[in-house]
């Protein structure tokens, strides 16, 4: 019952049901281990100025340390940063290092949705949380988040097509960042971000999708000049209503046309023709 309720009470504070499980209660050290643990102290008091060296240990800002004694971990928070104390005989400890360390996740070929075959790759940046969790629960953290990365980027990709592959990175970045972080999360590492690096088409792909793109532009080049032609005629059929209300328009914006040529181009000779000339001929 007295077990039960440690546990209960260490489930509460964040420790998983794992490390509790392997490491029993704090000091569960048995009537064996108390004997050594008393020896080991005694023998210590007795070459006190040669191995208080070795009692000694010191770890960086960025680092904690689990202590073993004998087998079991003594505490359940890590020592660090700083000087503390430690059995040489009995005790072992293991460093853990706090900094967010960054990995790139190989290129994979991965068969989308839709049966496109594309390689991606990524970066990951993840740290330990929990030093504690990321000793006891796992052999290696670092090894075994970069082989689930690896894993969960193949995962997420193959349910999506080709178009939301291109499209919304930062979405399968989320995604696969949830899926890692707990996933990791009772190896005591917590993973800050993922980000999506490349995605390299066959080029027999890329030929295709720019044959299309290029067909596309295309097609939209001919809609917009025949939308331009279309508001054209309809500029010249105001203009001619406008010359038909007023003959002599005509003849004004003739005259403006001579000035531009004029102006422009003044090796050009012009023999100007009477509109009257004209208009006698648009009436036969």
């Amino acid at each position: 019952m007295e077990m039960e309720d440690q546990m209960e009470s260490q489930k509460r504070r964040g420790v998983s049901k794992d490390v509790l499980i392997s490491e029993g209660p704090v000091g569960s050290l048995g009537c064996c281990g108390w004997v050594l643990v008393i020896l080991s102290g005694f023998f210590v008091f007795l070459t006190f100025p040669i191995t208080i060296w070795a009692c000694f240990k010191i770890v960086q800002e960025y680092e904690r340390a689990v202590i073993f004694r004998l087998g079991r971990i003594t505490d359940r928070k890590a020592k660090g940063p700083g000087i503390f104390f430690i059995l040489p005989c009995t005790d072992s400890i293991v460093k853990v290092d706090l900094r967010t360390v960054s990995f790139d996740i190989p290129p994979q070929e991965i068969l989308t949705k839709d049966s496109v075959t594309v390689s991606v790759d990524g970066v990951v940046y993840f740290r330990v949380s929990d030093p504690i969790a990321s000793v006891a629960n796992v052999t290696n953290a670092d090894f075994s988040t970069r082989l689930l990365a690896q894993t969960t980027l193949r995962n997420v990709l193959g349910t999506k097509n080709l178009a939301e592959v291109l499209s919304d990175r930062e979405g399968i970045a989320h995604s696969m960042q949830s899926n890692l972080d707990e996933a990791t999360d009772n190896w005591g590492i917590k993973v800050e971000r993922v980000e999506i690096k490349d995605v390299k088409l066959p080029h027999q792909l890329q030929r295709a999708m720019a044959a299309e793109a290029e067909a596309a532009r295309e097609a939209r080049a001919k809609v917009i000049a025949a939308e331009g032609e279309m508001n054209a005629s309809r500029a010249l059929k105001e203009a001619s209503l406008v010359i038909a209300e007023s003959p002599s328009a005509l003849q004004l914006r003739y005259l403006q046309t001579l000035n531009t040529i004029a102006a422009e181009k003044n090796s050009t000779i012009i023999f100007p023709l009477p509109m009257d000339v004209i208009s006698h001929f648009m009436r036969k």
